[in-house]
């Protein structure tokens, strides 16, 4: 058989040869998408990952180019498109909304991608712009939708609009959550009341721990025990919540804690006692300059010194307060700019607190409690050596201990 015959043959059964035709055609675009996703694609990879910025290889990682691929074969497929044997305007119709989603895919890609490079700036974790992103794919997506549904139709974008103007009231309430969110968006940029990496408290969600991702719909907290709580953006907004950016920043954070000391432990320093405490070499000075203006004031006012009670007497409670503020001014890792407090509290059936107020120049969670660990247990063993005693409720083996005697 020639090819005159084979040509005649075609003529005279066209519904075959049409068919052969879209075999052919169909061969050429897998073709093609195999040479453009094998070959253009992982040479376009591989260049990228030889560069020196990560910049390009986050368009790889949206798949960006592997969207773009699928263009290729449709478009070929769309040229051809007369010579097959299936109905023209449906067919061309397909094709036209395959493209217009494929390409409204590959623009979601690139606004995934400026979101994920806008994240490495500098600027991307002051004022995160994911959110605003999000509803710029959401029109994207909206109205992608509605021009492959209007050439499914064949019928105008705006005759589509206006059939689902009919639905504005449904519309608004499924998109309900995303309004909201996006106007608490807007308001946490514009206050900037929230960033990337703070660490934040909302007891109203039982969440303690490091913003990790600020979304349109969505706030997700990596807590210190590493579960992960998901907030509604705009329920976060509305409740109250702790931002512990402001001591990130200072450099120093808050120690409040007291210690209780037992009431019938206090009492008047004795001669005695005063030698022994200026011994402690932190206070040597406080106690000499203290002994004198007590001394002067006793004696201008002549004061029987006989008894303790009369005129002005040191205490041993005091005195230890003010080692302790000593103590603490002296201490590396205890800031010196910061407020710097040791205080009495009002006496409680547990004792009389002595309140330590002050901030540390360390603020990482494990170091912060090392010394706030450290600078106590010093505390606790220093009270003894003013003769006070850490009240403490009794416990069975004090009972038995006293039982014995």
């Amino acid at each position: 058989m020639n090819l005159e015959n084979i040509a005649n043959w075609f003529l005279t059964y066209p519904v075959f040869a049409g068919w052969i035709y879209l075999i052919i055609v169909l061969f050429v675009c897998l073709i093609s998408y195999y040479l453009t996703r094998k070959i253009l694609i992982r040479a376009i990879t591989s260049l990228l990952k030889k560069t020196k910025t990560n910049l390009d290889d986050i368009l790889l990682e949206e798949q960006v180019f592997n969207r773009l691929a699928f263009l290729v074969p449709i478009i070929i497929f769309y040229q051809f498109k007369e010579y097959l044997p299936i109905h023209t305007s449906f067919l061309q119709q397909i094709l036209l909304a395959s493209i217009v989603l494929i390409l409204v895919l590959v623009i979601g890609s690139l606004i995934s991608s400026i979101n994920k490079i806008y994240e490495h700036l500098v600027i991307g974790k002051k004022i995160p712009l994911k959110s605003y992103l999000q509803i710029v794919k959401i029109v994207l997506y909206v109205l992608g939708g509605i021009t492959i549904v209007s050439i499914l139709l064949g019928k105008s974008p705006w005759g589509v609009l206006s059939g689902i103007g009919a639905l504005t009231a449904v519309i608004m309430l499924i998109f309900r959550d995303t309004i909201l969110s996006f106007v608490a968006s807007i308001q946490i940029s514009s206050s900037d009341m929230l960033q990337v990496g703070d660490w934040i408290e909302a007891p109203a969600y039982g969440t303690d721990g490091d913003v990790i991702d600020i979304a349109l719909h969505h706030i997700k907290i990596q807590n210190w025990d590493k579960t992960i709580s998901t907030i509604p953006t705009y329920k976060l907004i509305d409740s109250s919540f702790k931002n512990w950016r402001g001591m990130s920043a200072s450099g120093g954070r808050r120690v409040k804690r007291s210690i209780h000391i037992d009431v019938s432990s206090i009492q008047f320093c004795t001669p005695k006692m005063l030698e022994r405490y200026k011994s402690y070499q932190i206070i040597s000075d406080y106690l000499e300059e203290s002994l004198k203006e007590v001394e002067s004031y006793n004696s201008e006012n002549k004061v029987n010194t006989d008894e303790l009670i009369n005129g002005r007497r040191l205490t041993n409670v005091g005195t230890f307060r003010n080692y302790i503020i000593r103590y603490l001014k002296a201490h590396p890792n205890v800031h010196k700019e910061m407020t710097l407090l040791v205080r009495q509290l009002q006496p409680t059936e547990n004792g009389l607190p002595i309140e330590l107020y002050f901030f540390t120049n360390d603020i990482d969670w494990i170091r912060y409690e090392q010394i706030q660990s450290d600078i106590f247990d010093h505390i606790l063993a220093a009270t003894s050596e003013f003769d006070l005693r850490i009240f403490q409720n009794p416990t069975g083996s004090d009972f038995k201990n006293l039982l014995k005697q």
